[in-house]
């Protein structure tokens, strides 16, 4: 045979065997991006062979399979999912990936158990900012801090690279993210036991041995019959309770009643007064309004006391309560808490189960001893100084009253209370106790120079002499007796009746001027003097005695007197 018929034989059967491969391959139907079955056909050191029935074998490496126990289980002949990325890459090769497989059927899987909350073996491997990361199915996924463990855990080292059991709580496609749960399982389970026990206690259920489990400010944690129920403060004793723990210990045995069981929480509420009679159903037949009873101060606070009437029955002195001369006193510079009082009762709440009590009602009332010193003189020590009064303390008793600055002396001067300081002791009169308040009068303590008009028996009407005391731009001041203390104020336009001889400027002080009194109201010390209304006054009773035709037009009171002059001189 020639070597051109060997050449021809062996082209044969190359073409034969290339069309036999290729119509192979044509029926294995691979495609890119899909999830297909492969065959190991040998395990090595860092890789695993496959056989993916294409051109030739895929190479994964062993870090693939090293997420779980699967490597320990992968022998010649196992069948395994793996992605294909690329039938053929620039060097021929096939591209595949185990692990993409896996993310990929875990995602649709996740996809799926997330509608019906099924739970899932996954594997924490490792801790991020606020979680943690769990493989899932070979996908990596995120579980937050909180959703761990049921209570805050210090070390999770015996939970890392073991199996857990998880609940996806959030899927988000667009991110490709995932959000699990181990906490979620955990509470599952605990439910399940919880709702079981529920069926076994009713409310109203005695309890003769619930075990404290743990105390916080306002309430203890039981353990009945494995089940977690609260025992809250206000349900610890008909009176006032400081704090839990100074009734109990952790892990003490206590007898209580099941109050509350909710169904939909599955919370239990029980209580410890609930076994005993309520102090506060009788209240009224043992204790009257009004009456007088002895009792023992509990607790001080800010705003009043509170005092033991009986086991389970406090009341509440407030601060407003306890001193007669001090509305805001402090209560601990009145009470000290182990004293033995005496109080009124001065209300009853049963339904909100409240009394108020009263200490200073028990003691001598000196607002009943003041009012019967209307009038009279005391000594006040000043506390404190304003822009208007002075305040200050009454000696004797301590009440606190008010010294006005018009009140000081009769020429109702604000700058008198510039006179005094502060702690000085000074002499006053009461004038007014009215809603627990007193008003003070130092200017009382001497005679009302107003006592003039009626001394000398003058009344609206009257011509007074007076005499110029200062000369003011609106006006001028007048002195109306002998000591100068009565002084009032006559207005320019109460001056003259003519306008020219109004003016201030003209009068000097010591004039003498006589005036009309317009206005006399001593209560009230309105007084009112014009000089105009006296010179009307005289001007019209010296027309009516000394002519008749004076009133008619171009007469004047000038040309009056000088006719009743001249017929004087005349008759003389």
């Amino acid at each position: 045979m020639s070597i051109e018929q060997e050449l021809e034989k062996v082209s044969s059967s190359q073409k034969e065997f290339q069309s036999l491969l290729d119509q192979d391959f044509k029926d294995r139907k691979l495609k890119e991006n899909e999830i297909i079955k492969a065959t190991v056909t040998e395990v090595t050191k860092n890789f695993i062979i496959v056989d993916c029935k294409a051109k030739m074998e895929g190479m994964i490496p062993l870090e693939e399979f090293k997420n779980d126990d699967e490597l320990s289980k992968i022998k010649v002949g196992s069948q395994i999912d793996v992605y294909l990325e690329r039938i053929e890459s620039f060097k021929g090769e096939i591209v595949i990936s185990r692990e993409k497989a896996r993310k990929m059927k875990a995602w649709k899987k996740l996809e799926k158990v997330f509608e019906t909350q099924e739970e899932m073996t996954g594997y924490i491997t490792g801790k991020v900012k606020g979680g943690f990361i769990t493989t899932v199915e070979g996908l990596p996924c995120f579980m937050p801090s909180s959703q761990i463990d049921v209570k805050p855990l210090k070390r999770i080292d015996h939970l890392m690279n073991t199996p857990v059991r998880v609940i996806a709580t959030r899927i988000d496609k667009n991110r490709g993210n995932v959000c699990v749960s181990r906490r979620a399982v955990l509470e599952k389970s605990k439910n399940a036991e919880i709702i079981e026990a529920l069926k076994k206690i009713n409310e109203g259920d005695i309890i003769e041995e619930a075990i404290v489990k743990a105390t916080t400010d306002w309430g203890i944690f039981l353990d009945i019959n494995g089940i977690d129920a609260l025992l809250h403060v206000s349900d610890l004793s008909h009176g006032r309770v400081k704090k839990p723990s100074d009734l109990v210990t952790i892990g003490q045995k206590i007898k209580v009643k099941i109050t509350k069981i909710d169904k939909e929480t599955n919370r239990v509420s029980a209580s410890v007064k609930a076994l005993t009679e309520n102090p506060f159903e009788n209240i009224e037949k043992k204790y009257k309004v009004g009456g007088v009873y002895e009792g023992i101060v509990t607790k001080i606070m800010d705003y009043g006391c509170f005092v033991k009437i009986e086991d389970g029955v406090e009341g509440l002195i407030h601060n407003s309560e306890l001193d007669w001369t001090n509305r805001n006193i402090k209560p601990n510079k009145v009470l000290s808490v182990s004293q033995k009082i005496k109080f009124k009762i001065v209300n009853i709440d049963k339904d909100t189960k409240r009394i108020s009590l009263s200490y200073k009602a028990t003691t001598e009332n000196p607002w009943d001893k003041v009012k019967d010193k209307i009038g009279k003189e005391v000594k006040i020590k000043i506390n404190n100084i304003t822009d208007k009064a002075i305040f200050g303390d009454l000696v004797e008793t301590k009440l606190a009253g008010m010294l006005h600055y018009k009140e000081i002396s009769y020429q109702e001067n604000i700058e008198d209370l510039k006179k005094f300081k502060k702690n000085e002791i000074i002499n006053v009169k009461i004038i007014e106790v009215k809603d627990d308040k007193i008003r003070f009068s130092k200017r009382a303590l001497e005679k009302d120079p107003l006592s003039w008009f009626e001394d000398n028996r003058k009344k609206i009407g009257d011509v007074i002499t007076t005499r110029i005391h200062e000369v003011l731009k609106t006006g001028v001041k007048v002195a109306i007796d002998q000591d100068k203390k009565l002084i009032i104020n006559i207005k320019k336009m109460d001056l003259a009746k003519d306008a020219a001889d109004a003016r201030p400027e003209v009068f000097s002080k010591g004039n003498v001027l006589d005036a009309k009194i317009t206005e006399l109201d001593i209560i009230n010390r309105r007084v009112k003097l014009s000089v105009k209304a006296a010179q009307i006054d005289e001007e019209k009773s010296l027309i009516a005695k000394f002519g008749e035709g004076a009133t008619k037009s171009g007469a004047t009171l000038k040309g009056i007197f000088e006719k009743a002059i001249g017929k004087k001189d005349k008759k003389k």
